[in-house]
């Protein structure tokens, strides 16, 4: 992705917490570090929690750097799970569940696809979908299925989106994380250029 550098940090243990489902265990986190130019590093924590749950988080250190509120305020909330479609399939699923900026930052669950990928970045979705296995399609089998295709992104049917990607890819879900939580509150803010969203030509 050009729009930021993302690492892997490590690993760190992570103390008795709620998780997603309310529960309250430790885990361990693995650590990824994002970086913009001329902007303060950021944090994801990419959790596995010991009753088998996992999530990601823009993890917020003991001293935070000065930011604008929208960003400071993203720290700590709008968790996304990550689940396993079937049992023993080795597929796991992040919902695209995008992060609108605010200074109380809500959540926005369905959009259409050429809506989704305005916001997440097109090129970005398709960088992504472009590695083995992961693909973006609806998140739920519907009655009346809709086609999600990033050549050429419908814009009539409002969906849940999500990412589907095999276990053993870990840079996915961070990357998918980033695009649909953190990088909208990062344009709002002006510490990346909003999206150019390039529709195919038709003939």
């Amino acid at each position: 992705m050009d729009q930021f550098v993302l690492r892997r940090d490590g690993l760190v243990p992570k103390g008795v917490a709620a998780t997603c489902s309310g529960d309250r265990c430790g885990g361990t986190a693995a650590v990824w570090k994002v970086k913009l130019e001329g902007r303060p590093d950021l944090t994801v924590h990419d959790t596995r929690w010991e009753n088998g749950e996992r999530d990601l988080v823009l993890y917020q250190p003991a001293v935070v750097p000065e930011m604008p509120a929208p960003l400071a305020n993203l720290h700590n909330r709008r968790r996304a799970g990550v689940q396993e479609t079937d049992a023993g399939s080795g597929e796991l699923r992040i919902m695209g569940w995008v992060a609108v900026p605010g200074d109380r930052p809500t959540v926005k669950k369905t959009f259409t696809t050429a809506g989704f990928a305005e916001v997440c970045g097109l090129d970005a979705l398709r960088e992504l979908t472009s590695r083995p296995g992961v693909e973006l399609d609806t998140a739920f089998v519907l009655a009346d299925p809709v086609r999600v295709d990033l050549d050429e992104p419908q814009d009539t049917v409002t969906v849940q989106h999500a990412l589907f990607f095999p276990e053993e890819d870990e840079r996915s879900p961070v990357v998918f994380f980033l695009l649909s939580r953190v990088v909208p509150t990062l344009r709002h803010i002006g510490w990346l250029p909003k999206p150019v969203l390039r529709m195919p030509v038709r003939s």
